[in-house]
């Protein structure tokens, strides 16, 4: 569907606003998307990233600060975040042996498999969401990074 029909805008002042419009909304849409699978682990978007960093570290710990740089969204509150996975027994938090002000945190069995089944449910999700060549894919990926840098 294009943009103007999704938000019944017919002009916008250039391009350039069209593209900044374009992305949000297209954001908010995929993003409400995974919603729908994730609701039924009873973990929000914050706390799947914060699962795919913990498993990315294949076993090794992590520590809160570590998990903060990797974030998606920057303006994640980690340490409330990762208390409230705690009670879940998604992860395992420990006091580091080599720095005592350090809290090494880990994936629990439960927090893997919550992160691997998610993961392959948003993963055809994209498949089936994402109608663009891997060709497209590229460009819109290297347009993205442009604008960012």
């Amino acid at each position: 569907m294009k943009l103007e029909e999704a938000i019944h805008q017919k002009k916008f002042a250039d391009e350039f606003e069209k593209v900044d419009i374009n992305l949000m909304y297209t954001t908010n849409w995929m993003n409400a998307e995974k919603h729908k699978v994730i609701k039924d682990y009873d973990i929000s978007w914050q706390q799947f990233n914060i699962l795919r960093i913990l498993r990315g570290q294949k076993g090794n710990p992590a520590s809160l600060k570590l998990i903060t740089e990797r974030m998606l969204d920057k303006m994640s509150n980690t340490s409330r975040l990762v208390e409230k996975m705690s009670k879940k027994n998604l992860l395992a938090r420990k006091i580091c042996e080599n720095n005592r002000r350090q809290v090494d945190i880990t994936l629990t069995e439960h927090g893997l498999q919550v992160c691997n089944e998610v993961s392959d449910i948003i993963s055809k999700l994209r498949i089936e969401n994402i109608r663009i060549t891997k060709k497209e894919a590229i460009e819109l990926n290297r347009i993205l990074d442009k604008i960012r840098s």
